[in-house]
């Protein structure tokens, strides 16, 4: 069974960094690929990077590549998620899921366990 519990999140000015972990406390971490998503009031949820099993490979949103950076640690059963370069329109709830999917999707659809979000908010 997978757990997903998001940490991190917070308020920072626009321009600042944070990071964000996502712990799965059960036993399989290493046999999904884990996606982050946000989801920010009154717009729909949407894909922001995910990452292979290994870690060799990842895939970002257009509008985050060159400031957030998708990692994984399998001995900790831990995504995390580095925002650099923060900016109000990245202002979310930010979820991290897991997939069963053979390659690394951007498709809500395709991720079968979420955790129950994190706010980051980003001041102008």
């Amino acid at each position: 069974q997978v757990q997903l519990v998001e940490s991190g999140g917070g308020l920072v000015q626009a321009g600042g960094s944070l990071r964000l972990s996502c712990l799965d406390s059960g036993h399989t971490f290493s046999t999904y690929i884990m996606g982050w998503f946000r989801q920010a009031p009154g717009k729909e949820r949407e894909f922001v990077t995910a990452i292979s099993r290994s870690g060799d490979s990842t895939y970002y949103a257009n509008s985050v590549k060159g400031r957030f950076t998708i990692s994984r640690d399998n001995a900790k059963n831990t995504v995390y998620l580095q925002m650099n370069s923060l900016k109000p329109e990245d202002t979310a709830v930010y979820y991290c899921a897991a997939s069963r999917t053979q390659g690394i999707s951007s498709l809500a659809y395709n991720y079968d366990y979420w955790g129950q979000g994190t706010q980051v908010t980003v001041s102008s």
